[in-house]
Order: C-alpha cells, then structure tokens, then sequence
C-alpha cells in the first residue's frame, strides 16, 4: 500500500489533459476572444477601465506584513499566537519585487491582468548560485502557454517573446493566480469573459458617435441619379461632395445635386437611443464585476448612508477576495521558495475594510434595549451590562435610576 501511494503522490489520479501538449486555451480552443484582446478592452471601454483601475489600484495600496506562527498549528486566535517579521530576504523582495518596480505598481499590474483575463503571472527570477529567487516580474497571460502533463498536471510553462521566441520555464521559476475556468483547468475565466458582446457594442457605439460627427453630424442617405455615370463624373461628384459636406466644420451646408436626388438612408442618433444603450451596457458590466455604482462615481440615487454601504461592500466583497487569492499564493508558492528559512511563515494584509456604522449602531443599539429589559425586570445593573457588552455603572443606585442611565445612554446612541 505505501508503495502505491507513493506512486500517486504530487501525480493527477486521472488524466486532465492531453499528454504532451501546450496551450493558451487548452480545453476550450474555440474561444473567440484572447486575453490580448480582453485585456485591450480595458482601454476601448471607459466602465471598464474605470472598474479595472479601481479594484488593482485599491488593491496594490493595501499594507503587508510577515509574521513567525508561534507553535506549528500556525494563527488560531488572532495575533496572540504570532510575532511580526521585520527582516527577511521573502519580505525584502516582496516590498520590492526588482529595481523597476515598486510593489504598489507591480501588484496593480498583475490584478489589472487577472480583472481582464481571470490569470495572474509571478516570474520568479534566480540567479546561479541562489536558490531562492532574487527578483519578480509580472507576466503577460496572452504570452503564457502551460505545457501540461498526463500525470503530473503541470510538466512547466513556456513564455512566447515579443519576437515569437519561446522560453521553457520550470514549475518552481513560475506562480500563476487564476480565477478557476470550468472548461479548463490549466486557465482562468474573469467577468469580461462574460460580457465580450457587450464590449462590442459599447466599442462599436462609440465608433458610430465618432463617425457620425466625422460625417458633418448628418445621417448616411443615398445620391440617386437617372442615368449611368462615367468614371470621371463618379469621381467628379463624390469629390466635389467631399469638398463641400465632409467634415464636423461644412455641416448643414445646402447641398446642390445636379441630376440627383438625396434619399436618407440611416437611423438617426434619436431612433439608436444611445443614451439607454450605454446605460444599460454600463449596468451589465457593472453587474458581471459585482461592482457598486457609488465607487465609480455615479451617484444620481446615492446618499451618504449607502455610499458608506457601497464602501463597506467594495472592500469586503471585491477586496478581500482579491487579497485572500495573493495571500495563499504568498504563504503556500512564494514563501516555500526560501526553503527552510520560509518555514513557520506567514504574510497577511492590514485588514482594508471599514467599520460598518450602521451595523454597529444597531448592535449598540440593540445591547442597551436589552440592558434596560433585564434591569426594569430587576436584574442587577452591572452584571446585566456585562452579560450584554456594555461598559459597568460607575456606581451603585437604584434599579430605576440605573434603568434611567440606560435611557439616557439610549438616547445618546
């Protein structure tokens, strides 16, 4: 038995892909988008790039620290069972990761990447000599392949150059973040996956606004004449209208046909209803990223309470995650890196989310309700504040005169 566990050990027990093959989409190569193309959507579509900018650039502004486990079931209770790490070589490169890049520009650099494709790239670089990496460098996920393996899963990776060139990449020298991919298990899948036909429209909505200004802000129409034209009165006549019509400047000239009639041919900016179509393109992709309106800045139905929810929301919701997935990619790929230097380790980040008032409001709110129920009933006041969390009475009266303080904290609240 030990034998044939041995075997499986570090090895798939059933195979996940084809042997010896490399992919960028390995399980789903019908795929009509590449993760250049996802990842220039950033810069073709305003609410995505306002979204993406958002959550990578709140992400790479939160704090790290290094902590030492203080016994070998690692942090149970908080930071009672661990001591901070001032100094070490894991922390070093970490807060920076080579000499071009900071780590708040290096971490917003790989999360744009995993926002847009749903992977993330860590090159870890060694020098000879050392065994643990001296630098790190974010990679482009449309130039990574995964070379898989039958019964290994993954056999190593090979980055494809500017130039075409091909570099193989040992498991150790490489840590990708993913978002899982139901189709395939080598890749990930982000939320613009999802909303590809949106991006289009939008794009392609904008490039209609654009042209329709470029085209004197008039609807396209149709010059219809009775007879066959030359080639020289064809070029005459399209150059001519060129020359008078074209352009945001000549618009609503008089045009004169000879021997032709205008024929509108087009919806009008009024019959596309844009206006709605961005809207509802905005909302969509809104929704597919699970982002809250307040922190794009739309705000024409926001007030100060839901926008210090819509807070709360972004931090707890769509950042923690964001911050989870680095953690584990931290504490159980990077840090084993350092060999046994990195043992008994753990990163972790300042906790970014903010105190939700309303909540705590209602909870106070709540315990003092209670207090003055069991104190009228005549509990004793300051056992009665300690059952419920609440500070003691400084000193001793009356159950109704202890009741009245708690009226008053009440009303304080």
């Amino acid at each position: 038995m030990k034998s044939v566990l041995g075997g499986l050990l570090n090895k798939t027990p059933v195979p996940l892909s084809p042997s010896g093959r490399s992919t960028i989409s390995l399980l789903n190569p019908m795929v009509k988008s590449s993760p250049e193309q996802q990842m220039k959507a950033m810069g073709e579509v305003g609410t995505l790039f306002g979204i993406v900018n958002r959550t990578s650039n709140a992400t790479s502004q939160v704090e790290w620290k290094l902590y030492r486990k203080q016994d070998g079931r690692g942090r149970i209770s908080g930071e009672v069972d661990r001591k901070e790490v001032t100094s070490h070589a894991a922390l070093d490169l970490w807060n920076k990761p080579n000499q071009f890049y900071t780590q708040q520009e290096y971490v917003e650099t790989f999360q744009q990447h995993q926002d847009l494709t749903g992977e993330a790239w860590w090159l870890m670089a060694k020098a000879p000599g050392f065994d643990f990496p001296l630098e790190m460098w974010p990679l482009r996920p449309d130039r990574m392949q995964v070379v898989p393996s039958a019964t290994e899963f993954i056999k190593g990776y090979i980055y494809v150059g500017p130039d075409g060139e091909k570099i193989p990449l040992e498991r150790d020298e490489v840590i990708q973040l993913r978002l899982p991919n139901p189709l395939d298990p080598y890749r990930g899948m982000g939320p613009v996956q999802s909303i590809l036909s949106v991006l289009d429209s939008e794009k392609y909505s904008l490039e209609w606004n654009r042209n329709f200004f470029r085209n004197s802000a008039q609807p396209g129409g149709i010059i219809q004449v009775d007879k066959r034209l030359t080639d020289d009165e064809f070029d005459e006549m399209t150059s001519r209208w060129a020359e008078q019509h074209r352009g945001v400047s000549k618009a609503h000239r008089v045009a004169v046909i000879e021997q032709g009639q205008w024929k509108d041919n087009s919806y009008s900016m009024r019959d596309m209803q844009f206006a709605q179509l961005r809207q509802v393109s905005r909302d969509t992709i809104l929704e597919a990223f699970s982002f809250p309106k307040a922190m794009l800045g739309i705000v024409e139905d926001v007030n100060r309470a839901n926008a210090e929810a819509n807070e709360y929301v972004f931090a707890k919701y769509l950042l923690i995650p964001r911050l989870e997935r680095i953690k584990q990619a931290l504490n159980f790929e990077f840090l084993p890196l350092f060999g046994s230097t990195g043992q008994g380790l753990e990163f972790d980040y300042c906790n970014p989310v903010p105190d939700d008032r309303a909540a705590d409001s209602a909870e106070f709110q709540s315990k003092v309700n209670s207090a003055k129920t069991l104190i009228d009933a005549g509990f004793d006041p300051n056992e009665t504040l300690s059952a419920v969390g609440l500070p003691a009475i400084t000193h001793r009266g009356r159950a109704g005169q202890d009741a009245q303080q708690i009226e008053d904290l009440s009303v304080v609240s």
